[in-house]
């Protein structure tokens, strides 16, 4: 899907619209919303690199989560 394509105008209106009605007091919802959206987006291109973006997601995720942890610990930050 090219960014120059009606396909494109009529995903971002369908996607823009329904991530707005999430409100902002579902945040979580909104982010989920997004990643999912994005995944759907990649994949309209080419479905087999959607693999691979998940797996980037998935490594990332957790990379971050162990870099939040080692830096609230004033023992490992040394």
């Amino acid at each position: 899907m090219l960014f120059n394509t009606t396909t494109f105008l009529l995903f971002f209106i369908v996607f823009f619209i329904i991530y707005w009605l999430f409100k902002s007091k579902y945040f979580k919802h909104q982010n989920l919303f997004l990643l999912v959206a994005s995944y759907i987006f990649y994949g309209w291109w080419d479905f087999r690199f959607v693999s691979l973006i998940i797996l980037s997601t998935i490594v990332d995720y957790f990379v971050g989560i162990h870099i939040h942890r080692s830096t609230s610990l004033p023992q490992k930050k040394k």
